[in-house]
């Protein structure tokens, strides 16, 4: 009897020792749960209630400024070709895009350098590179690069075509 009263003292320690991590077992458990719950009332509300703040900040913008159009008079410039072909040439009436009104004070005094770069650089073309509308891109983007330059300053966001003929 006394070899079984040590194993059951014994076995009464084991009991202890498999009793503690029960516990800490069901403290985890806990904490996971805990967990959880907070990360799906986080989760609810960035995808459910965040974005009404947003939207109510949205429409308390005012609504933008309309950009303001500088007309660059007409040209007519005729195209490098060939020798013996016919002599063809490109019509353009172009508007550049500005941001604000005031820009298009402040490029006016600049449209006859505006105009000399745009000849210059229109009477090296050749008709192969105005054909289709890969053509006319490139021709816009190089347009306004070139006006950037001329009026460094104040920034051109775009080129617009009015009409643009090539006979």
């Amino acid at each position: 009897m006394a070899d079984n009263e040590p194993a059951a003292e014994g076995g009464g320690e084991g009991t202890e020792v498999v009793a503690a991590p029960k516990s800490k077992l069901k403290l985890i458990i806990m904490v996971v749960g805990l967990l959880a719950v907070v990360g799906g009332g986080a989760a609810t509300w960035f995808l459910f209630f965040r974005h009404h703040d947003e939207e109510a900040h949205a429409e308390a913008a005012p609504p933008p400024k309309p950009p303001a159009f500088v007309e660059v008079p007409d040209m007519l410039v005729n195209l490098v070709g060939s020798p013996g072909e016919r002599v063809q040439y490109l019509k353009v009436r172009l508007v550049l895009e500005v941001k604000e009104e005031k820009q298009v004070e402040a490029i006016k005094p600049n449209m006859p350098r505006v105009t000399d770069i745009f000849q210059t650089y229109l009477r090296e073309l050749r008709p192969a590179d105005l054909n289709g509308s890969a053509g006319l891109f490139r021709l816009k983007e190089e347009l306004t690069r070139r006006v950037n330059s001329a009026v460094a300053p104040i920034q051109v966001s775009a080129v617009l075509f009015k009409e643009i003929v090539v006979q």
